[in-house]
């Protein structure tokens, strides 16, 4: 079974340490850094719901093992943010202080960039110097996994309800589950000439809810409990699909929208050991919001032997994702 992991790199990191610059500086932080995991996340989550656009009959049905690989190897506007000093408190950069520039965002590789943490304590300035994390880049991986189990089932009249799943998984400090559910509806199906025409006009609504969990607690600057990311994002994805309706190879493609949420809680207990806010204890610090929207389009392929379907597509859009199916199906 395929794991769905955002943040499984970030153990290489300290990304807890940017709370020595305060709560206010984290979450400044934080927000940048995270939004384009988050982002790729949606993309990622909002593809996968069809392989053709030839519903299936009333008893029809497929099961599929469904995987998906969004890519953000070319993507720099995605792998890094401009930091500017000016929008916080208590950072600047440790060389050329007062420049914004760009670092490593949570998909990102740049490593290595220090900035200095300072604030007034008692009428002294107190100074501590920190690294900035990079991101799932800068540990050889240049793109989102994500993979479900995926099932349909044809109705009446050209509808085809959808389903997908993947259990709660833990690995290597992260747990992720999915579920989601889709209607596809196919309007050839309407016309008296259904059975000879050779292609098939089908729209298709899914909506995706991903929870997981990455547990980042570390004993640097920062020490305390169960530091964690909690992570809940929800996409809808709605599709124009045409295929061929061939009986061993097809061809399909779609255009398509996707809108969606997340919201990222910052929890656990987070005290501060060194540096101008030493001995400052945060506790559930912050959540983080985004919300995604784009259009996509997408091309793609499925070989039919009997029960046993292959299929593979490539979709476009502000992340682009490849997707492989293994499929059994009845009709």
């Amino acid at each position: 079974m395929a794991l769905f992991s955002v943040g499984l790199a970030f153990s290489q990191t300290d990304i807890n340490d940017i709370f020595a610059a305060g709560v206010e500086d984290a979450e400044v932080f934080l927000n940048d850094y995270l939004a384009p995991v988050s982002e790729g996340a949606v993309y990622a989550l909002s593809t996968g719901w069809y392989n053709t656009a030839d519903a299936k009959p009333l008893g029809g049905f497929e099961i599929s093992l469904v995987g998906n690989f969004t890519s953000f190897k070319n993507k720099e506007d995605k792998k890094t943010f401009v930091l500017d000093p000016n929008d916080y408190q208590n950072i600047d950069f440790v060389n050329n202080p007062g420049t914004p520039r760009a670092v490593s965002s949570g998909l990102g590789e740049l490593e290595g960039i220090a900035v200095m943490v300072e604030a007034n304590v008692g009428g002294t300035l107190v100074q501590e110097e920190i690294t900035l994390p990079a991101g799932l880049a800068a540990e050889g991986l240049n793109f989102i996994p994500s993979g479900y189990v995926q099932a349909s089932v044809g109705l009446i009249k050209g509808t085809e309800v959808k389903a997908r799943f993947l259990p709660k998984i833990a690995y290597d400090g992260a747990s992720v589950g999915l579920i989601g559910f889709g209607l596809q509806h196919d309007f050839t199906k309407w016309l008296p000439a259904d059975k000879i025409l050779p292609v098939a006009i089908s729209g298709v609504i899914g909506y995706t809810q991903l929870n997981a969990e990455y547990d980042f607690t570390g004993n640097t600057l920062i020490e305390g409990e169960d530091q964690r990311l909690d992570l809940n994002i929800g996409t809808w994805a709605f599709n124009a699909v045409v295929s061929t309706k061939l009986p061993i190879i097809n061809f399909y493609g779609g255009l398509g929208y996707i809108t969606g949420t997340s919201e990222t809680d910052v929890l656990g207990t987070y005290r501060v050991t060194r540096g101008p806010f030493a001995s400052e204890i945060y506790t559930d610090p912050f959540s983080i919001s985004q919300k995604v929207s784009g259009v996509t389009a997408n091309v793609g392929t499925k070989l039919k032997l009997g029960f046993f379907r292959l299929n593979a597509d490539y979709t476009m859009g502000d992340f682009n994702t490849l997707t492989f199916g293994v499929n059994l199906g009845f009709r």
